[in-house]
């Protein structure tokens, strides 16, 4: 019987153990890390990761190299978690509509990864893996907002490049956390900004 064609051995059942038992602890050990950040610890430790997911520190790095290994873990689950927000249709019938739209759904977007992006921020120096992610969300970023614009508005480099700057995690998080705005005011605020902005430019 040729080789492509002869049925595949199935696993030994204490293999598929061992390997759910894997995946599992890997699981375990990301969703550990996710909670240390999110409880406000920038840089959870090897051994915080692993008390938290309550296995030993020798599974935390049988899984992982190092903690840049879980860095990038907990990068792809919270894009992949955000994904859904960021691609939401947009509601408004005119493009002004539709850029002033942006503020909420980005202070959504913003306040859910507010800890991660902290904790990214405290690394990317150091990481080549977090500095590029950094920017393609930054392009991502701007890109979806060039995309709401006519054309004569997105050539325009003041405005665009204002527009960019008041929709930035950098300017949510300004007011939020430096100028102490509550969600809502720092919201009401950019919203009348944007709108300044394009009454003065559209």
């Amino acid at each position: 019987m040729p080789a492509a064609s002869r049925p595949k051995t199935p696993a030994p059942p204490e293999a598929d153990g061992r390997r759910r038992r894997s995946q599992t602890s890997r699981a375990r050990i990301v969703e550990a890390m996710l909670e240390l950040v999110h409880a406000g610890n920038p840089a959870p430790s090897a051994e915080g990761v692993a008390a938290r997911a309550e296995v030993g520190l020798r599974t935390v790095f049988r899984h992982f190299a190092d903690m840049e290994s879980l860095y990038r873990e907990m990068s792809a689950a919270i894009e992949a978690e955000l994904t859904t927000m960021i691609e939401k249709p947009f509601e408004g019938a005119t493009w002004q509509e539709r850029v002033v739209e942006l503020v909420g759904r980005r202070a959504a977007v913003y306040e859910r990864i507010a800890p991660f992006k902290g904790a990214s921020e405290a690394h990317r120096r150091q990481s080549a893996f977090l500095q590029a992610d950094h920017d393609r969300m930054v392009e991502a970023a701007r890109r979806i907002l060039r995309n709401q614009l006519p054309p004569a508005v997105a050539r325009d480099i003041g405005t665009f490049e204002t527009l960019d700057l008041l929709l930035s995690f950098e300017a949510w998080n300004r007011l939020r956390t430096d100028q102490g705005l509550s969600e809502r005011r720092a919201r009401t605020l950019l919203e009348a900004a944007v709108r300044r902005c394009l009454d003065r430019d559209g």
